[in-house]
């Protein structure tokens, strides 16, 4: 018997956009919507205005990032350039946490936490109370230019551009003091960077936000690709129970749905969805998790006396188990959610204890490497070294500084101590590098090989902490 191969239909990498309007909607993932816009756009405007004490002469922002001044501050928390580990620390605990996220809850992020549908959501609203709700806007496009039309349009993207450099603006506050920075933003005073990543940020908000939507999360996102990765057949997702709902079709209230699905084909779903994917073809990249769908879903659901849900934010082994008449169950304990939060606790763990135990002392010693040596005219070799001392706390201190490991050894500090010794005083400032040359001299007769050990030591004279670093000995 000859079987035949029904042609397979491909989908093309990339279509041109048509244009969304999503319409609005209310329901229990509505309001969590708005809680977290809310939420996450009062944080990223407030939090540059947060202050904090740090004592005299200290940046007084909660939120800081001092490039000129090479530190950051996270409120308690200040991090010096050599201390960028713990930057890197808190990315890698970013990243499991949205892996940990993903495995339990789907693309929850990109639902409700992304900045881009966070900005999205706000810009759609502007564009709502101009414009109208869908039906209005479709009706807007198709029209003709006119004053009324071009007055709204004009609106809207004045709006878009307002929010746009209100981004731009509270972006550059958190690399300076924000207070200052604003008086000198508005009076003409900032530096041309200032104006000008404020103008970055701002383009960006206003394409990406206004202009691009959608495009942005299904053609240049990473994540909507390797997400699916993360999570599996019991992780919450925004699902349709097409064992339920099919075979669809138009109804009328009060008509029997005895021998066809729920789904009564009033494309509320396709109509919100902020993306404008049809959910109820299965399981999609450029669903974002939104579970608008399931709002509007669950507003026509009762009006027909069926249950809710058909469109659900659910597992898909809850939505097997459903079609099979068997009570559904929550499985969160699983290998990988394990896996996932494990490594959290263990970066988040590190990173905890190195800023509980850090040392607000480091030092650092650096050879000179032309010439290695040089030989003085009584026969002892010399070797030069630049010691830097961190003083990482906000009160000037002294080090008294030593040498160990060669037998002898003597050594003077440029602008320091001009005698040979075995002993020197270096005041190094409050939260500052203190930097010294340092020339050490031994004998000929004390080293026993080419590259000799040193150890160079420093100790706190307040409270006698000491800090060393071993460096070589070059000799001939």
């Amino acid at each position: 018997m000859n079987e035949t191969t029904a042609p397979v239909h491909e989908e093309p990498m990339y279509v041109s956009r048509v244009k969304i309007h999503p319409r609005r909607v209310s329901g229990v993932f509505r309001t969590l919507k708005w809680a977290a816009l809310i939420l996450l756009l009062g944080l990223y405007y407030g939090l540059p205005w947060l202050r904090w004490d740090r004592g005299p002469d200290a940046p007084g922002q909660a939120l800081l990032i001092d490039m000129p001044g090479r530190r950051a501050y996270f409120f308690m928390i200040e991090i010096w350039p050599q201390e960028v580990y713990y930057l890197t620390g808190l990315l890698i605990l970013g990243a499991i946490g949205l892996f940990l996220v993903t495995a339990l809850a789907g693309r929850v992020w990109c639902g409700f936490l992304c900045p881009q549908p966070v900005w999205t959501a706000l810009f759609m609203w502007v564009e709502r109370l101009i414009e109208g709700d869908r039906p209005a806007r479709m009706k807007l496009d198709a029209a003709p230019l006119s004053a009324a039309k071009a007055g709204k349009r004009v609106a809207k993207h004045a709006a878009w551009l307002l929010i746009a450099v209100a981004t731009g603006g509270a972006w550059i506050m958190y690399f300076d003091d924000a207070p200052t920075l604003m008086k000198e933003f508005f009076v003409g005073e900032s530096s041309p960077a200032v104006y000008g990543f404020t103008a970055l940020f701002t383009a960006t908000t206003y394409v990406l936000a206004g202009l691009m939507r959608e495009q942005l999360c299904i053609y240049m996102c990473p994540w909507p690709r390797f997400q699916g990765a993360m999570f599996d057949e019991h992780s919450l997702i925004v699902t349709y129970a097409d064992w339920r709902g099919e075979p669809r079709g138009g109804a009328r209230h009060g008509q029997s749905f005895e021998g066809r699905g729920h789904c009564v084909d009033c494309s509320l779903c396709v109509q919100v969805c902020p993306t404008g994917i049809d959910i109820r073809q299965g399981q999609q990249m450029a669903c974002i998790g939104c579970a608008l769908c399931v709002d509007a879903c669950n507003s026509i659901m009762p009006r027909f006396g069926l249950p809710k849900n058909l469109i659900a934010y659910d597992s898909m082994a809850n939505q097997a188990a459903r079609r099979l008449g068997q009570k559904p169950r929550a499985r969160w304990l699983r290998p990988r959610v394990l896996i996932y939060a494990a490594i959290l606790a263990v970066v988040a763990t590190i990173i905890t204890v190195g800023l509980a135990t850090r040392t607000r002392t480091e030092v650092h010693v650096l050879a000179d490497r032309a010439p290695l040596f040089v030989r003085l005219s009584d026969g002892a070799i010399r070797n030069g070294y630049t010691v830097k001392i961190l003083n990482m706390e906000r009160v000037d201190k002294t080090y008294r500084l030593k040498i160990a490991g060669i037998p002898g050894a003597t050594f003077t500090v440029t602008g320091l101590v001009s005698d040979e010794t075995t002993e020197a005083a270096l005041p190094v400032k409050g939260d500052s590098v203190g930097t010294f040359r340092v020339f050490v001299r031994v004998r000929p007769e004390s080293l026993k090989a080419r590259a000799t050990d040193i150890v160079f030591s420093a100790t706190d004279a307040a409270d006698g902490r000491g800090y060393r670093r071993g460096n070589v000995f070059n000799g001939p």
